[in-house]
């Protein structure tokens, strides 16, 4: 018995697969881009496969191979990219980094791990959220590093590892669900190497790279869902859009993927009217989710996240005034848009390097969009001039010479199903007979030529739509340097669908390559976006030392949490000798779990230092507000040359 599985094991890991039925020849019962759920490979998928023109015939022990080598590529880059700058993987340093989001991302991921939640608020200006004390961004955001740390614990380098495993499972389920060539698979590496945020956001502890891991996932499950349609597909395709949404709202353009691919679905004009009808109910319902956590659960910002001043104009100013704002809105705002570009290119303009990139992967998406679907109109075009109607409502394909065919078969003959009674057949398939729906295709080189079309047109024509409506809000709702951030996303996710072009000369993926290699590498960088964080002995000593004394002085109150008792303040930025001086946040790594930050401009402390709820602050050195605290008589808790932290009061 044991042998006899095993041998089925064996024949199953050699064997092609079911990959024909996934590559879709389409059965037209459906039409084109519905699947035949029941399709089966038979033997043309093999012959073909051994022709090298199909290559879903691919063995599966070859796809596990090629899986592991792309996974392996998110760890192979930082490797090199470290080795370049004469360090290791080892010596990356969070607390070394001038991107003072991470410390909250840190802080609040350490205190949810201990217990459940921080003990202190979160927040700017001293805010706070309503529910609990998480900053002003979802939590939804960092569920990764939760589960990541629930298994193996949370240290400095836990964000890091858990971003390259994260970035390699992506690129194994890519492979394994899309099945790419090797020269796709050559492509992708390619880009993946050039395009430098993948490096620099792996390397720290920035939650970017969780949005990448989880959208290039969607596209790659969708992918798969248009090559063999499954309910359970579409499912996990809304879960992870669903998802996406509640992380950050723009990604509600995602979730129309698997609306669309639910109206589809549907029976009749009515059916598809009433699954329009569902996904804009549940698509709206995430939304509300969203709105609930960023108000409930979220802090306020030191200004409004995004903008909706356009939108409100049309209620204020009326349809022609509200017209009137939002062009007036775009001209000025892409005035500046182009002269960060124009920065780009002569300084290196992190934002700037961003919108370049960003630009040509929408202008490739378009491009390649319109031509795919010109080739798909022709080739349906084909299809439907090559059938005849017969009598009954029956259709048969035309030769060459217009001679009526009735299956592809060697002498033209029908081919019978296996049932009892050898009925013919309907499903796709080699072997399949055409079938009746005039929207579809009939089987034949031809329809997997238009199904193959179809595929890579939803995808880009999507992902260009995406790109497009991402354009506009940025302009609208954003302010250009923090809001090209967000577009980093879906350049991640442009890599991977270029890859996937069908290319002769790789002129699309040049054309990126080259952008990403300019603004990536040859321009000269500014440290603060692209250096990675490697550890100073005299910055890890200083980190340690505020670690082992706070721990021994700052006591967690655990009664009536969250609570200001437990928040220190960590001033941005004060007057040192009359000069403006960051503080150097990084040392508050050191903080003992469960508290809170609360960061703080000087222009709202100075006003109101006698009024500030936190217990604890944290102030440059000499400056004006530590100053303020001696005059005041505030206890000194610790301090060195850098930072010095004041307890304001003895605890509420």
């Amino acid at each position: 018995m044991r042998i006899d599985k095993m041998n089925r094991f064996l024949e199953w890991w050699k064997a092609p697969g079911n990959y024909q039925a996934e590559s879709g020849i389409p059965d037209t019962d459906k039409g084109i881009g519905k699947s035949d759920n029941d399709g089966t490979s038979g033997t043309s998928g093999e012959k073909e496969a051994r022709g090298g023109k199909e290559r879903f015939g691919e063995k599966r022990y070859i796809t596990l191979i090629k899986s592991f080598l792309l996974a392996a590529l998110p760890l192979l880059c930082c490797l090199v990219y470290c080795a370049g700058e004469g360090r290791s993987l080892a010596e990356v340093y969070v607390p070394a980094s001038e991107w003072n989001d991470e410390l909250f991302y840190y802080k609040q991921v350490e205190s949810i791990l201990s217990f459940g939640y921080p003990q202190g608020y979160f927040g700017f200006n001293e805010s706070h959220a309503l529910k609990l004390s998480f900053a002003a961004w979802s939590p939804v955001l960092v569920f990764p590093w939760l589960l990541w740390g629930v298994v193996f614990g949370w240290n400095l380098m836990s964000p890091i590892f858990c971003n390259i495993f994260l970035m390699s499972l992506c690129c194994f389920l890519f492979v394994w669900l899309v099945r790419p060539t090797w020269k796709q698979m050559g492509v992708l590496t390619f880009l993946f190497c050039l395009y430098k945020p993948f490096v620099r956001y792996m390397l720290s502890a920035m939650a970017e790279v969780i949005c990448f891991a989880i959208l290039i996932l969607f596209y790659s499950l969708a992918v798969n869902y248009l090559r063999r349609e499954k309910d359970y597909k579409l499912v996990i395709l809304m879960a992870l859009s669903g998802l996406m949404v509640l992380m950050r709202p723009y990604m509600a353009l995602f979730m129309l993927l698997p609306i669309f691919f639910w109206i589809r679905r549907g029976k009749g004009r009515a059916g598809k009217w009433r699954n329009g009808l569902a996904g804009a109910i549940l698509l709206a319902a995430v939304l509300g989710i969203y709105v609930c956590i960023n108000h409930y659960l979220g802090a306020e910002y030191f200004t409004p996240l995004f903008y909706t001043d356009w939108l409100s104009s049309f209620f204020e100013e009326g349809l022609f005034g509200g017209i009137y704002f939002t062009v007036r809105k775009l001209y000025y705002v892409g005035r500046d848009f182009l002269g960060h570009i124009q920065r780009g290119f002569t300084d290196g303009l992190a934002s700037g390097a961003h919108f370049v990139g960003y630009l040509a992967c929408m202008a490739v998406l378009a491009v390649q969009g319109l031509r795919d679907w010109r080739s798909y109109r022709r080739l349906h075009a084909e299809i439907s001039e090559n059938r005849v109607e017969e009598p009954g409502g029956a259709r048969r394909d035309l030769g060459a010479k217009g001679e009526a065919k009735r299956g592809p078969g060697a002498k033209g003959e029908v081919k019978r199903g296996p049932g009892a009674k050898g009925e013919a057949k309907r499903g796709s398939g080699a072997n399949g007979e055409a079938g009746k729906n005039p929207d579809g295709p009939d089987g034949g080189k031809d329809a997997r030529q238009a199904r193959r079309v179809w595929e890579k047109l939803v995808i880009e024509a999507h992902l260009a739509f995406c790109f497009v409506a991402m354009f506009f809000a940025l302009l609208l709702m954003y302010k250009l340097t923090e809001g090209s951030r967000h577009l980093l996303t879906f350049m991640a996710a442009a890599v991977f669908v270029v890859a996937l072009m069908d290319t002769q000369f790789y002129k699309k993926a040049v054309l990126i390559g080259v952008c990403f290699g300019y603004f990536y590498f040859y321009v000269p960088l500014d440290p603060f976006d692209y250096q990675v964080p490697y550890v100073e002995e005299a910055r890890e000593a200083s980190v340690e030392t505020w670690r082992e004394v706070l721990g021994e002085r700052l006591v967690l109150e655990k009664e009536n949490v969250p609570n200001y008792d437990n928040v220190v303040i960590w001033v941005f930025s004060d007057k040192v000798g009359g000069e403006d001086v960051r503080t150097s946040y990084q040392l508050l790594y050191g903080l003992p779990e469960g508290f809170g930050i609360s960061c703080c401009m000087r222009e709202f402390i100075i006003p109101n230092i006698d009024a500030l709820k936190s217990r604890y602050i944290a102030v440059p050195a000499e400056g004006e507000i530590a100053m303020m605290c001696e005059a005041r008589g505030c206890s000194l808790v610790y301090g060195d040359e850098e930072l010095v932290l004041y307890e304001l009061h003895g605890g509420r």
